[in-house]
């Protein structure tokens, strides 16, 4: 059992490139050749194909009309003679459509909110389970989380996959699991230090909230016993990450996942590869194809990922496209690991605005305010068109030291920060500057954009 470095080992081993110190969950995969991993791939995906082509209706129908059979699935770039699936397929058959065994063998379902509509509704068999666990298992060590570390758990539980998911997979690992929950910030800030907690899993918005909430009160996190932080449930732009790690002392990592496909686990950050998270290639294989067209895009190139869970057998899923946009390479890691690299997810294929006939992303206004001293990495973008022409307004809150009786530098701040903007977005926007605290903070993911255009 790999021993857990102190605090200060931790971050000493960091600064030094001293991977080594971490441990690495399974190395006969994480660190296995491109052909094996390739081989386990092509292996699982040809079961898979022909699981779900005889138990789901909807897919043997979908895969009929476009004229392929399993037996025409022989090489991994077969993958593209399938169909692709959408959210709406969960929806149309909702709840047990896409049900590939009886309810009676399923253990668990977790769900969307279903706030757009119908919920999204998946489930799991105890072979599913198993998956998940291994897979946040490997995730987790990523970041240097070994059995004996206590990790507190900062997501709702409830039918979000995030909660479960990542509790599951840490006690399995070994670890003692704090339930916490969401809310009640005070108490969490009084949990780490009574209960030595080592690990905090929340959103990145909420663990810099943690973070503000402690110091108002006086406590000291450089020597508090918390050593890492689990992101995810949202984006976590580089200036939000720095900023919880030296104002915490503690090290951050992201992990991404999605309902559809399992939950969290798909990929995980190491401590090596910063804005890169190794993706579990023997559960999942990956695509990355062109949002408008579908055709793939050249290696190491940013398009949208699709991703075809390899061995899921209760809700099987192929070629599902997540309209995240990243990219992927698959050179061998600093870590020692030599899985495929997906870039972090900082924007959506379908969470663009289109500002006055320009594409404007959240992920590059989070870039331009984390490169502004004096603001934090709270933020709103709000755009309306009461006028008839839309307006886009951006919502920048002010750290304190920022803050001057004179509106005359107030307004010469704010001009040079929709100047930077424009600059980006090559679309003028509004400024307006929020005092210290006044964006609202939330448990779960951050709200940043309200589109108030009928």
């Amino acid at each position: 059992m790999a021993s857990q470095l102190t605090k200060q080992e931790a971050l000493e081993a960091l600064r030094n490139k001293d991977y080594e110190r971490f441990p690495i969950h399974n190395p006969d995969i994480e660190c296995a050749s491109r052909e094996r991993i390739r081989a386990i791939q092509l292996e699982k995906l040809i079961q898979q194909v022909k699981w779900t082509y005889e138990r789901v209706v909807w897919y043997r129908e979908k895969m009929d009309v476009a004229g392929v059979a399993p037996g025409d699935i022989r090489t991994l770039e077969d993958v593209r003679k399938l169909p692709f699936t959408d959210k709406g397929a969960l929806r149309e058959t909702f709840p047990y459509g896409l049900f590939a065994v009886p309810l009676d063998e399923v253990v668990e379902l977790h769900a969307s909110s279903g706030t757009t509509g119908k919920p999204i509704v998946v489930g799991y068999n105890r072979s599913d389970m198993d998956m998940w666990a291994d897979c946040i298992m490997r995730l987790v060590q990523m970041a240097g989380v070994v059995p004996s570390d206590r990790a507190q758990m900062a997501f709702g539980y409830g039918m979000f996959t995030g909660g479960f998911g990542l509790h599951y997979g840490l006690q399995k690992l070994g670890c003692m699991m704090i339930p916490a929950g969401s809310g009640n910030t005070e108490r969490h800030i009084a949990m780490i230090e009574d209960y030595g907690t080592t690990v905090l899993i929340a959103t990145p918005s909420y663990a810099l909230h943690v973070c503000e909430v402690g110091e108002k009160l006086g406590f000291d996190w450089e020597k508090s016993p918390l050593r890492v932080g689990l992101f995810g449930g949202e984006p976590c732009p580089p200036g939000l990450k720095a900023e919880i790690e030296s104002r915490m002392h503690i090290i951050c990592t992201d992990n991404y996942g999605l309902t559809e496909v399992m939950g969290p686990g798909v990929s995980g950050e190491c401590l090596a590869s910063r804005d890169m998270q190794h993706i579990a290639e023997d559960h999942f294989l990956w695509e990355v194809v062109d949002p408008e067209t579908g055709e793939p895009v050249p290696d190491g190139q940013p398009g949208e990922l699709v991703l075809t869970p390899l061995g899921k057998q209760a809700i099987p899923v192929l070629r599902y496209r997540t309209h995240d946009l990243t990219r992927v390479i698959t050179e061998p890691c600093e870590c020692g690991r030599t899985t495929a690299r997906m870039q972090k997810v900082r924007s959506r294929s379908d969470d663009m605005l289109i500002i006055r006939g320009t594409n404007v992303f959240p992920s590059q206004v989070e870039d331009v305010l984390a490169g502004i001293e004096g603001v934090t990495p709270h933020y709103r973008i709000v755009v309306d068109n009461a006028t008839g022409l839309d307006v886009m307004t951006v919502e920048v809150e002010l750290k304190p030291e920022a803050m001057s009786d004179s509106f005359a530098e107030m307004d010469a701040f704010r001009r040079a920060i929709a100047d930077k903007l424009k600059g980006v977005l090559l679309v003028g926007v509004q400024v307006k500057l929020v005092e210290p605290g006044g964006i609202q903070r939330t448990a779960g993911k951050a709200k940043h954009v309200d589109d108030r255009r009928k």
